[in-house]
């Protein structure tokens, strides 16, 4: 008989699906989607290959829960960084900041690159698991249209646009270089949306560049997670 893992079922079951799904991230950090097999997955896990399908018919329902799964903790941090904040304009910046952020800490796959490697019926489930992301810059976008803080205008395209630009993350491994791409890019987005913003002021600057530091330094002994990027690019 297998060995349980955890004190009672409810807990080994959990502790499997998330060996499961710490194989798939390792995995797709290895290789495509397409040629990974539910024997590598189970022996990456270190479960038996019985265990595999208790939990997951095939490996593509092993994807869509470990989306549905990463999607939510992604947009948990984002609605985190928001809670206490009222401002549209502010909330835009804010956005920004956590998407790039997180961009940079996740070495992610997009969702565009997995629909060609899935069924139809998966890659539309995929494309479903976007709008949980996008429902929030959306709200922020109309709070701010209401208020006259930026043109009126159609969110949809306006979404697409702002998460193209944010879709590289942050390559800079220097603290001033950190810094001046979140500045910047926070200035480009908010520009393009016609709000009256004045270029940062020395005192945000160096906000941003202990940020920076504190993000570079636990980036050094935290390595990125592999996930799936919950927006499509």
């Amino acid at each position: 008989m297998p060995k349980i893992m955890g004190h009672n079922l409810a807990e080994h079951r959990a502790q499997v699906r998330s060996r499961l799904f710490d194989a798939l991230a390792d995995l797709l950090r290895e290789k495509g989607f397409d040629s990974i097999t539910m024997a590598e997955i189970a022996a990456k896990a270190e479960v038996g290959r019985t265990a595999v399908y208790n939990h997951f018919p095939d490996k593509e329902s092993l994807l869509l829960a470990f989306i549905t799964e990463q999607t939510h903790q992604y947009a948990a941090k984002i609605q985190e960084a928001l809670a206490s904040v009222d401002d549209p304009i502010e909330k835009i910046r804010i956005y920004v900041r956590q998407q790039l952020r997180l961009n940079s800490d996740y070495q992610m796959a997009t969702s565009v690159e997995l629909r060609h490697a899935v069924s139809q019926e998966t890659a539309t489930e995929l494309s479903a698991h976007a709008v949980i992301v996008e429902d929030i810059l959306h709200s922020i976008l109309r709070d701010a249209m209401r208020q006259g803080l930026i043109r009126e205008q159609r969110t949809n395209p306006l979404i697409h646009l702002i998460h193209a630009a944010l879709a590289a993350g942050i390559r800079a491994r220097e603290p001033h270089e950190y810094a001046g791409t979140i500045l910047t890019t926070e200035q480009f987005i908010l520009s393009g949306l016609g709000a009256e913003v004045d270029p940062p002021s020395r005192e945000e600057y160096e906000e941003m560049v202990e940020l920076a530091t504190q993000d570079l330094a636990q980036r050094r002994v935290q390595p990125q997670v592999t996930s799936v990027c919950p927006v499509i690019h």
